[in-house]
């Protein structure tokens, strides 16, 4: 498949969702009026889905915009398990912090609604 096997995976693997959804919104489309023939359906939504992946893979434009996608995705590097811990740690804090914030926030208005309310 050579150095593009990602994008030739990425139209196929469009085509194919493009072909679920279509045979999603046929199936509910047609069960409103009668009960759906499923080779029809499936077989239409097959047809239009290779084909619309087919001429996105033809053009120019779109694939220059995958192949530009591809190429920025393999630059993504995983952070390390002591970033990844690290990063849980400071969200855990500061998730502590808010919560403790919100509460004294909450008791003070409780506190003065009660007061007013109560005359």
């Amino acid at each position: 498949m050579g150095p593009n096997k990602f994008i030739h995976m990425l139209f196929a693997v469009g085509s194919l969702l493009i072909a679920f959804i279509l045979t999603k919104m046929g199936d509910w489309i047609w069960g409103y009026f009668a009960k759906p023939n499923d080779l029809a359906i499936n077989g239409i939504a097959l047809m239009v889905g290779v084909t619309v992946g087919i001429l996105a893979y033809k053009s120019e434009k779109v694939f220059g915009a995958a192949a530009d996608v591809v190429h920025e995705l393999e630059k993504v590097t995983w952070p390390t398990r002591r970033e990844t811990y690290a990063a849980t740690i400071v969200v855990l804090v500061t998730v502590g912090i808010s919560a403790l914030i919100l509460t004294g926030f909450d008791s003070l208005w409780a506190f003065l609604a009660n007061r007013i309310l109560r005359g």
